[in-house]
C-alpha cells in the first residue's frame, strides 16, 4: 500500500512543481516515437511471445496507427491546447470569454485487455500531449509486453512523470485506492464496475472502454462474399481477442449456409488448410482464457473449425450455427476465435434482438439497401457503427471512439483524447471600466434599478453593434469570438 501511495504522491508533486509547456510535451511525443521505431524489433518479439503474432500483424495493428497518432498529436497539439473563444452575451460583450484546456493532474491508465500491453496502455498514446502525469498499469496477462514496457518507457520518456506498474491484481486494487484525477480503464464490464466503484470514493472521473457483444447483421440483400471476407478478417485477427471484433452474426435462415460456405473459403485463403501452422494466426493469451473460451462451445453446433490444443493455447477459427439466445456463448463477451450465428426473421427481429441486450461497443451492418442501413442506425444504439465493413471506424482519428451504457463511457482518438484527459476551464476576464452599468445588480434592488438593468442591456447591445460596425469583428487577446 505504501509503495502505491509513494508512486502517486511523487507524481503529484512533480506535476505540481513542473511547468508543462507545449515544447516539453512535444519532446515527450518525439521520445515516444523514437521508442516505437528504435525498439520495434523488441516489441514484435514480445508480442510474438505473448500472442504468437508475426511482425506483419504487429505493423498493421499497432505500429502504423501509433505513428500516425503521434504525428497527429504533435502537429495539432498547439491548436488543441489553445484557449477556445466562445459566444458572449450582452453583459460580457467587451470582455474576454474563453475555455482554457488544462491538464487534469495524475492519471491512472489500466489495461485489462490482452491485445498489447505496450500499445494499449502506454500509447493510449497521446497522454504526453495532455501534460498529465500518469501511472501506467499494463495487463499482467501480456507478460512479455508488460515487462518490456516497464523496461523501455523510463529510457525514453520522463520517468518522473510516467511510472509503469506491472504487478498483479492485488497491486492494481491498491492502486485504485489512491486518489487520481482521472482513471482510464480498458477491459471487461465486470472489472469496469469495480474500477468505477473505486473511483467514486474520490469522485474521480473515469473513461471505460468495456467491449461487450458487438453484433453483426448480414442482410440477404448484400454482397455476401465480400461481407464474409471482411467479417472473417475482423473476427479472427488476433485470435478474436479484439474488443470491437464482431461477436456474433445475425442473419435470416435462408442465407446461413451461404455465409458458412463463404467464411470457409475465406479461412482457406487466409490461413490455408491448417490455421495452426499459419504464421498469420495468433494464440489465446493463456490457458485460463483458453479454457473459458472453449467452454462456451459446449451447447453449440460446430459448422467450421472447433479444433484446439491446450498446450499451445490454440483454438481454430470456429463458426457455430443455429445458436439460440439462451446459450452461454450469448451471455458473455467471447473474446476469442468463436463466431456464433443466430437466425432472425428479418430486419425488425434483428433490431429487437439487439435492443433487448446491453448496448454494444460496436455495431456492424452489411446491406445494399439504404433503408436497412437507415433503420439500423436510427433504431439501435452502440458506441460506434461501421456499415459494410468491420473495425474500420476505429482507424478514423476524427471519430470519437468509446462505448455507451454497459460497453463503457467517455471517448478518445485524436482531439477527443486530448479533450477527455483535459479540464475545460471556463474563463471570464473583465476590466474595471463601466462599473456604473453594474449598479442594477447591487442592493438595494428597486423598480428603478430594474428599469436601469433593462436600459443597460439596450446600451450594451447598441455598443456591440457600434463596435462591430466601426471596427470589424470583436474578440479578445486569446482569439476572435
Amino acid at each position: 500500500v505504501q509503495m502505491e501511495k509513494q508512486v502517486v504522491d511523487g507524481l503529484r508533486e512533480v506535476f505540481q512543481s513542473r511547468s508543462r509547456p507545449l515544447q516539453y510535451r512535444k519532446q515527450q511525443h518525439r521520445a515516444l516515437h523514437r521508442l516505437i521505431t528504435e525498439r520495434q524489433a523488441d516489441i514484435e518479439q514480445a508480442l510474438k511471445q505473448d500472442l504468437n503474432r508475426n511482425t506483419y500483424n504487429t505493423s498493421l495493428f499497432e505500429m502504423i496507427s501509433i505513428e500516425n497518432d503521434i504525428k497527429l498529436a504533435e502537429s495539432d497539439m498547439a491548436d488543441w491546447a489553445a484557449p477556445r473563444p466562445v459566444k458572449k452575451n450582452l453583459n460580457t460583450a467587451l470582455d474576454d470569454v474563453y475555455i482554457k484546456p488544462e491538464p487534469l493532474g495524475v492519471v491512472l491508465m489500466v489495461s485489462g485487455l490482452t491485445y498489447s500491453a505496450i500499445v494499449v496502455t502506454a500509447t493510449r498514446v497521446r497522454f504526453p500531449s495532455r501534460g498529465n502525469a500518469a501511472v501506467l498499469k499494463p495487463s499482467e496477462l501480456s507478460e512479455h509486453s508488460a515487462r518490456l514496457m516497464k523496461e523501455l518507457l523510463p529510457l525514453y520518456l520522463d520517468k518522473e512523470m510516467y511510472q509503469v506498474v506491472t504487478e498483479g491484481v492485488l497491486e492494481t486494487q491498491e492502486l485504485l485506492k489512491q486518489r487520481f484525477d482521472h482513471i482510464f480503464y480498458t477491459g471487461s464490464s465486470t472489472v469496469g464496475k469495480l474500477v468505477m466503484e473505486a473511483a467514486a470514493r474520490h469522485l474521480t472521473p473515469v473513461t471505460l472502454e468495456l467491449g461487450g457483444k458487438s453484433p453483426c447483421y448480414v442482410d440477404k440483400n448484400c454482397d455476401i462474399a465480400v461481407a464474409c471476407r471482411r467479417i472473417t478478417w475482423g473476427k479472427f485477427a488476433n485470435c478474436g481477442q479484439t474488443c470491437i471484433a464482431p461477436d456474433y452474426i445475425l442473419c435470416e435462415p435462408s442465407i446461413q449456409d451461404r455465409i458458412v460456405e463463404e467464411i470457409q473459403k475465406t479461412l482457406l485463403e487466409f490461413y490455408q488448410k491448417d490455421p495452426k501452422s499459419s504464421p498469420d494466426y495468433c494464440r489465446i493469451i493463456n490457458t485460463r482464457h483458453f479454457d473459458r473460451a472453449l467452454a462456451l462451445m459446449n451447447e453449440c453446433t460446430i459448422a467450421l473449425g472447433g479444433e484446439s490444443d491446450r498446450s499451445k493455447c490454440y483454438i481454430a477459427p470456429t463458426v457455430l450455427k443455429d445458436v439460440l439466445p439462451h446459450f452461454k456463448i450469448m451471455q458473455e463477451e467471447i473474446f476469442g476465435p468463436l463466431l456464433p450465428m443466430v437466425t432472425v426473421n428479418g430486419l425488425s427481429e434483428a433490431i429487437n434482438f439487439i435492443n433487448a441486450r446491453e448496448k454494444p461497443l460496436a455495431l456492424y451492418v452489411f446491406s445494399s439497401d439504404k433503408m436497412v442501413i437507415k433503420r439500423m442506425l436510427t433504431e439501435t444504439s452502440s458506441g460506434g457503427v461501421t456499415v459494410n465493413d468491420v473495425l474500420m471506424h476505429y482507424t478514423v482519428d476524427t471519430l470519437p471512439f468509446g462505448g455507451v451504457g454497459n460497453s463503457g463511457m467517455g471517448r478518445y482518438h485524436g482531439r477527443h483524447t486530448f479533450d477527455q484527459l483535459s479540464h475545460h476551464r471556463a474563463c471570464l476576464v473583465k476590466s474595471f471600466a463601466m462599473e456604473s452599468l453594474n449598479d442594477a445588480r447591487y442592493p438595494p434592488l428597486t423598480a428603478a434599478r430594474l428599469r436601469k438593468a433593462k436600459f443597460s442591456c439596450s446600451i450594451a447591445c447598441a455598443a456591440v453593434v457600434a463596435y462591430v460596425c466601426g471596427f470589424g469583428s470583436y474578440g479578445s487577446c486569446h482569439g476572435e469570438a
